[in-house]
């Protein structure tokens, strides 16, 4: 099963406030390394999978409005073969412009709008997309927030045990 993001993120946080303190290090914990970088390489492995379904969906949009200038180029082409036979006779030729420029005229008013949802998708899953990473980051800026403030109240341990490994996190910039 695999987790979200925001589970991911979590249980770093988790890991981290439940961390021993080093002795007169405030801003400095016992962690085990292995597992963090564990929880770091999975939230960058998830993140780039919702950048691809934005990108994706940009190319969709593209390729619908590609396929509607198709269709309305199709669809100007037989409206003008169309009037090129009926020049004979004036009424009909008359009736015939009228008829093209009516069909170029929708064919451009659905283009337009089919260019229009399409850019109102896009922009929307792209909003979705960027809250999402926007929510992330303000979870772990809070997250570091609330390590830092809870880092010089943590308790302290003398040593690592042997299965850990000891890793400096100094939350500085």
């Amino acid at each position: 099963m695999e987790n979200s993001v925001s589970d991911l993120i979590d249980m770093l946080y988790s890991m981290i406030q439940d961390a021993w303190g080093l002795p007169l290090g405030a801003e400095k914990c016992v962690i085990e390394r292995d597992k963090v970088l564990n929880l770091i390489d999975e939230i960058k492995a998830q993140l780039p999978g919702e950048l691809n379904e934005a990108k994706r969906l940009v190319a969709a949009r593209n390729e619908y409005i590609n396929n509607a200038k198709r269709e309305a180029e199709s669809i100007r082409k037989v409206a003008e073969d169309r009037a090129r036979q009926l020049v004979d006779e004036q009424e009909v030729v008359r009736t015939a412009k009228s008829r093209a420029n009516t069909i170029v005229s929708s064919a451009e008013s659905k283009s337009s709008e089919l260019r229009q949802v399409a850019n109102q998708y896009a922009d929307d899953t792209l909003m979705r997309t960027e809250q999402a990473i926007s929510e992330a980051l303000n979870e772990v800026r809070q997250a570091r927030s609330r390590f830092r403030s809870l880092s010089g109240t943590t308790g302290s341990s003398s040593t690592a045990d042997s299965g850990r490994k000891v890793a400096d996190i100094d939350l500085d910039d």
